[in-house]
């Protein structure tokens, strides 16, 4: 999965697009998604195969907002 986490930098604007461009998700998901990371520090935003999640989070890296890709459950 690919996983956002919050910044004091970016504005949520910029995140709601990141994330909407970056999983072609709609307004609503991006918006709870974005509350999600600045509420509780970080939020997964995509589930997918490892190389689409890498993909995904290289498109929201450039813009500015840091991501990680884990697995979804921890063995």
């Amino acid at each position: 999965m690919a996983v956002i986490y919050n910044n004091d930098v970016t504005p949520f604007d910029r995140v709601i697009e990141a994330l909407m461009v970056a999983t072609d998700c709609e307004l609503e998901e991006a918006q709870i998604e974005t509350w999600e990371a600045h509420t509780y520090g970080k939020a997964p935003v995509h589930f997918d195969s490892r190389t689409t999640c890498e993909g995904v989070a290289a498109v929201i890296t450039s813009f500015g907002i840091r991501t990680e890709v884990e697995p979804e459950w921890k063995d």
